[in-house]
């Protein structure tokens, strides 16, 4: 407990940092960070993500957007959220499956993580990413994101490992390639 304690003590250090705040030393690349930690560390993440997105004293503005609450919303935006589960029971899991990543593609989740007037100062924290599994792949949307929040940090807290090429769900499930990212602590 004490080393998840510590990374995100570190974590909220570096948040607060001006040359990340700025993307400076990343040599032109896309300020996207990846914040792995142990999935039965959910919940001490959860804390930690809601104080300090609530502190007034912490230096950046934190824009959380939580991928699950938002593929919600697109089900609900699409008036589908009460026919899924029958859509599921009458087809089949991989049939839905399919319909819902088709219907809650990667530009409406975009769409939705916007805000207007993004400044120097805004760390977009993404989160949810284990609850939005298998709707949605964090390596995909991550190459969506990257045209639309190129001016600011992109903080993904990711219940799993990214060994700098490959982000690996829970520790468990197949790898999937992403290699823009830097791993923030």
């Amino acid at each position: 407990m004490n080393d998840i304690l510590q990374r995100l003590d570190r974590l909220r250090t570096k948040l607060q940092d001006d040359d990340f705040l700025h993307g400076r030393g990343l040599g032109n690349e896309v300020n996207i960070s990846i914040f792995c930690y142990e999935p039965e560390d959910e919940m001490v993440v959860r804390h930690f993500v809601a104080q300090t997105v609530a502190d007034s004293s912490v230096k950046c503005n934190l824009i959380e957007r939580n991928l699950y609450r938002i593929f919600l919303s697109i089900c609900e935006d699409e008036g589908i959220m009460d026919e899924i589960a029958g859509i599921e029971a009458e087809d089949g899991r991989d049939y839905m499956l399919e319909n819902l990543q088709r219907t809650a593609d990667n530009k409406m989740f975009v769409q939705k993580m916007q805000y207007d007037n993004h400044k120097i100062g805004d760390v977009l924290l993404l989160t949810g990413i284990g609850e939005v599994y298998p709707f949605m792949r964090v390596h995909a949307l991550l190459e969506a994101i990257q045209p639309e929040f190129s001016d600011i940090p992109v903080v993904v807290m990711y219940p799993g490992k990214f060994d700098g090429r490959n982000l690996k769900l829970f520790n468990r499930f197949e790898p999937n390639s992403y290699y823009r990212a830097f791993n923030i602590i």
